[in-house]
Order: C-alpha cells, then structure tokens, then sequence
C-alpha cells in the first residue's frame, strides 16, 4: 500500500464515521442509530468481559467462539476438496469432459436456495451449518484450481520430464507451484463467501452464532444490537481479508519475482 493510499485511509474512514454519526443525530430515525450507540451495544455484548477472558462477555463465548469455529471448519473442508477436485480435473482430459458440466451447473445455484435442503437433511445444528458453508465456498476454489491446473506452462511439464519426475514430484513442484496464483485468487474470493454462508446458516437454523443474534435482536426490536452485530462482520471481514492477503504475499512471494 502506498503512502497516498495510507493517508487516504487513515482521513477517509474517520470523517466517513464522523459524517455517519452527525447525519443519524439529526435524522434521529429509530433504525438507524448513531456509530456511538452502535460501538457501545457492541462492547456491551461481547466485548466487555474479564481481562482473563480477553474481555469476551459469556454472549461473546456463546456466540463469536462457534461462528468462528463453523466458519473455519467449513472453509478448510472446502477450500481441501476444491483444489484436490480442481486440480484432478485440470489435469485429466477425460474427467473434465465428463464432471465440468456438472460443476457449472452446481455453481451456478445460489447456495442460500439450498440452505432448506441441507436443513431437511442434516436438521438443525453445526452439520447443516457446515454443509451450506462447505456447498457455498468451493466452487470458486475449485474452478480457479481446475484453470490453472490445466493451464501449466508446458516448458513446467517438460522439465520435469527431464529431470525424471515421479507423479508425486511432478504435482507438488511442478504443478501445484505453477497453478498457485490461480489457486489462491479463488481462496480469496471463498473468504468473503464463508463469512456470508456462516450468516446464513446462522439466521434459518440455529440456536447460537452471530446470525442467530442478529435475528434473536430484530424480533426484540433491539437495533443498536442487530447494527452492531453488522459492524462486527465487518471488521471480522476486513480482518480475514488482510490476514490471508498476508499470507498470500508470503507464499507468492516468488511470483512477484517472477513477473518482475
């Protein structure tokens, strides 16, 4: 990030917040309450706790603590089998004809419209949480997992050949370094898609969880509540997103190199 993009960021988001709360006061809607009312009913909930619990309140333990955990749990299954899917197809000519049909179609379903089915399947609770998270994050990790596969530069290929790779040796220093790039575009973008799907599966069926809060808030009528459990995912998104560019920056940092 440059230094005009810091300093872009570090004026643009205080006056945002300031013109934020100046123009809630003066309209004094009931729906929309000022960010001071806001951050406050954050903190009262969830973050105001003992120092020896990190200042999470038990609603924080009860809630955050699981969301997280479904949302990781589900993210890692999906991203494990995607790239493991993607990469098979990409590489063989014969599964991609047969299988890629299919995986259009099934992206091409809006994962909510199945959160119904999973509930019917799995009732309520983590398994049928974990299915929409799982069904709503791989697809994009497995598409871009399944392009770059198949699009290795074949020079890669050939010199593997020569120096006698194994298929094992050919997949991991070969192939997989070469579809890295594309591989981690689509963990990006499934991030964000786990956070949504979390919230989802959160708000039709479950008894914990932030989604489960925000809606237990809307039919209390508590809407300093229901926003701050909208600024929380969020920051929670904003967070997720620089953690992985980190780590994204670390594992590519020899592609940089490269196109440089």
């Amino acid at each position: 990030m440059t230094a005009a993009r810091r300093l872009v960021w570090y004026w643009l988001l205080p006056v945002a917040v300031l013109g934020w709360e100046l123009a809630t006061r003066s309209a004094e809607a009931p729906y929309f309450p000022p960010p001071s009312r806001i951050v406050a009913r954050l903190h009262e909930m969830w973050f105001s706790g003992p120092p020896s619990r990190l200042f999470l309140t038990d609603e924080a333990v009860a809630d955050l603590l699981p969301s997280l955990a479904r949302l990781f749990a589900g993210w890692a299954v999906a991203c494990a089998a995607g790239v493991l899917i993607g990469v098979a197809l990409g590489r063989s000519r014969l599964l991609s004809a047969l299988v890629e049909p299919l995986v259009h179609f099934g992206r091409s379903v809006p994962p909510s419209t199945l959160v119904l089915v999973f509930l019917v399947l799995f009732k309520i609770g983590t398994p049928m949480q974990l299915a929409s998270i799982v069904y709503g994050v791989i697809w994009p990790v497995l598409v871009n997992s399944m392009d770059g596969a198949r699009h290795v530069d074949r020079q890669y290929i050939e010199t593997g050949v020569v120096y006698r790779f194994g298929p094992w040796q050919r997949l991991t220093r070969v192939i997989l370094p070469a579809a890295s790039p594309k591989i981690f575009a689509g963990l990006r973008l499934s991030v964000s898609l786990a956070l949504i799907m979390m919230v989802i599966s959160e708000l039709v069926g479950s008894s914990e969880g932030i989604g489960h809060r925000m809606l237990e808030a809307q039919s209390q009528f508590d809407i300093p509540a229901m926003w701050a459990g909208i600024v929380l995912l969020g920051l929670l998104g904003i967070a997720l997103n620089a953690a992985f560019l980190g780590v994204e920056r670390l594992v590519l940092s020899w592609h940089r190199g490269v196109r440089a």
